[in-house]
């Protein structure tokens, strides 16, 4: 049962809150042992609401998926782990997050419930309205990385979300989003999300690419902003670029080459875009903390 336990709350998806930890590099807070702490521990509260989350919608969808030639299989579907004990885990799950959350601060409490109450509101509800489905999914990203930066801020060098990194954040978000909507109906998996049926491939190709100029001309624009390169003292980090633009142009290429197989799923395979993205994570490391700014 524990192993079913485990299977129901998808820790493989919990790689999404590493967008918690993004403050923590560019707040320069990447090797204070205190504030790394905090960052680590925001991550463990987004990744047990994750979990929770994951076992309600499974308990909300349980005949459903029972009736389903795939997810019959679902360790709550198929009676491995009975319904008690799933409810059990998820309201351990969240109490103890938002617990975690709280010690953290009162803005990181708010923001933790904030998400909580966003992915509850799209399990039961909103996933089922076209385009604001991948909002609210682009939404939890934003909300992840505003609760990171509250959980690195301290009174000596206290840190609030920058327009850039938000921004950022939702276009990539927005991006990844559309993406798996573009997949599933190039798949013809229309029948699992009632969503599918308002979306046409014309518009998701056009919003997909859309979100991913919007993506790189935020980005570029961050590397390139005066301020940013003062903070970071750097004036070259706009070579990074094309390290990005080939993370996307990556995920692109796996929607369309990856056959029934999840986007999410793939990218993780994926030896290229695993490869792209340590690569990009070390270089802006390396930039970022090489050479502190002076004063």
């Amino acid at each position: 049962m524990l192993l079913g336990i485990l299977k129901t709350l998808r820790p493989r998806q919990w790689v999404k809150n590493l967008f918690v930890l993004a403050p923590l590099v560019f707040a320069h807070s990447l090797f204070h042992e205190k504030v790394l702490w905090r960052a680590l521990a925001a991550f463990v509260a987004f990744s047990m609401l994750a979990g929770a989350v994951y076992t309600i919608n499974d308990l909300a969808d349980v005949e459903d998926d029972r009736n389903h030639p795939t997810k019959r299989a679902r360790p709550i579907a198929a009676g491995l782990v009975p319904e008690g004990v799933a409810r059990a885990v998820a309201l351990s799950l969240v109490l103890g997050a938002l617990g975690g959350a709280l010690r953290l601060g009162v803005e990181v409490f708010l923001v933790a419930g904030s998400y909580l109450a966003l992915n509850l509101g799209y399990s039961f509800k909103l996933k089922q309205f076209a385009y604001l489905d991948v909002v609210c999914i682009a939404s939890g990203f934003v909300l992840r990385v505003v609760a990171g930066c509250y959980a690195v801020s301290t009174v000596e060098h206290p840190v609030r979300p920058s327009l850039y990194l938000l921004g950022c954040t939702a276009f990539l978000a927005l991006f990844l989003g559309f993406g798996k909507r573009y997949h599933e109906l190039r798949v013809n998996a229309a029948k699992a999300r009632t969503s599918l049926h308002a979306y046409t491939h014309g518009h998701l190709r056009a919003t997909l690419w859309g979100t991913a100029l919007a993506t790189v001309a935020v980005y570029l624009a961050w590397t390139l902003d005066p301020p940013v390169q003062l903070l970071f003292a750097r004036e070259y980090l706009w070579t990074t670029t094309p390290l990005v633009l080939l993370g996307i142009g990556r995920f692109v290429w796996l929607l369309q080459s990856g056959g029934g197989e999840s986007p999410t799923d793939a990218m993780l395979k994926d030896s290229t875009f695993v490869v792209t993205v340590i690569a990009w994570s070390l270089v802006m490391v390396t930039m970022i903390y090489r050479l502190r700014p002076s004063g």
